[in-house]
């Protein structure tokens, strides 16, 4: 194929995006662009190519060690940070297709959303914002990754367009989205999209989790919201995923009031009940515990490989950097090397 002819395939794409999508869609060609300017790809969009770029991020192989909600589990078919993120991707994606949304800026902010998060899921991001001066918000450590962490050829970051950095840094914004606050979440509508599915992903997906761990059982869930959306989890989704498209409108997102009233009926049992169970919070306590010795063992002995996003950073910054980026098994790895006492060996 000719250069010129490749170069077709993109051109191609562009003009499918304006023929086919919502007018409230964003298309790619009225992207607010990149922080550095670049050569447009022959073959991909550039929704495409920052889809690309972020899959093949360190960062993103790294969610697979990460906790969701079990920590650090042994168990293969409990999710990690990972498997959440492909499950929020793939429900944005049905939504936006649904929407006749741009697919391609939501698969890439669904697949960078959580790229900061810590090791062992929302203990590590509590201990980090109680170490950290300046507080640490799991969302603004993911777009810090994507601008400042990973390198590239040209130098570090991965010099993202406007559209998925900003969905990324608000994707948890999705009770707000739903409850009318549109203003709190995303400027895209696929943003947006992302932040309700990533709500009806760990809804579902977290109660799947805890009633294979015996955690909890189906009966044990709010009887209104299991009569209405169903008892297992493909129904719950499908039933969440259409009170969605049928809630939004005109380039406005919603979701049918029956629907979002058992939807939040679940969560607020989720965080009522669950999350903090004496089963799930007593190895929190102990992750906390851990990454918390880790960071003052950072902070009074520095290694001198740590990375960082600019020369000029704290040791703060980049202890907090280091520490993030950790997989639950890295994070125990660290702390056996460094704070237990070592065998004696003669």
């Amino acid at each position: 194929m000719s250069v010129d002819m490749a170069q077709s395939v993109r051109e191609r794409l562009e003009k499918r995006e304006r023929q086919s999508l919502a007018p409230y869609a964003t298309l790619v060609v009225d992207s607010r662009g990149r922080e550095e300017a670049e050569i447009p790809d022959a073959y991909r969009t550039a929704f495409q190519r920052d889809r690309d770029r972020i899959l093949h991020t360190k960062a993103f192989r790294r969610l697979k060690r990460k906790t969701q909600v079990f920590l650090a589990p042994t168990d293969d078919h409990y999710r990690t940070r990972l498997t959440h993120t492909l499950e929020v991707s793939q429900i944005a994606r049905t939504v936006a297709r649904a929407l006749f949304l741009n697919e391609d800026l939501t698969e890439a902010i669904a697949l960078g959303h959580d790229l900061g998060h810590t090791p062992f899921g929302h203990a590590g991001e509590a201990v980090l914002n109680e170490c950290s001066a300046e507080g640490f918000r799991h969302f603004e450590q993911s777009l810090r990754v994507v601008e400042k962490l990973e390198h590239r050829r040209s130098g570090r970051g991965l010099n993202l367009t406007w559209e998925v950095r900003d969905g990324i840094l608000h994707h948890s914004r999705g009770k707000a989205v739903l409850q009318g606050r549109i203003s709190e979440g995303p400027n895209t509508l696929e943003g947006g999209v992302v932040s309700v599915c990533d709500a009806i992903a760990y809804i579902n997906h977290d109660i799947d989790d805890a009633v294979r761990a015996g955690i909890i059982t189906v009966d044990d869930l709010p009887a209104d919201a299991i009569a209405l959306l169903g008892r297992d989890s493909a129904m719950r989704i499908d039933r969440m995923v259409g009170g969605l498209i049928r809630g939004s409108a005109e380039g406005t997102l919603g979701i049918e009031a029956e629907i979002l009233e058992g939807m939040n009926a679940l969560r607020d049992y989720l965080y009522r009940e669950l999350y903090p169970c004496e089963t799930i919070d007593r190895e929190i306590r102990r992750a906390k515990k851990l990454l918390r010795e880790l960071f003052d063992y950072y902070m009074e002995n520095p290694p001198t490989e740590l990375d960082t996003g600019d020369p000029n950073d704290s040791l703060e910054r980049r202890v907090v950097d280091e520490v993030a980026g950790m997989t639950d098994e890295y994070a125990m790895q660290q702390y056996r090397a460094l704070i237990l006492p070592a065998p004696w060996k003669a």
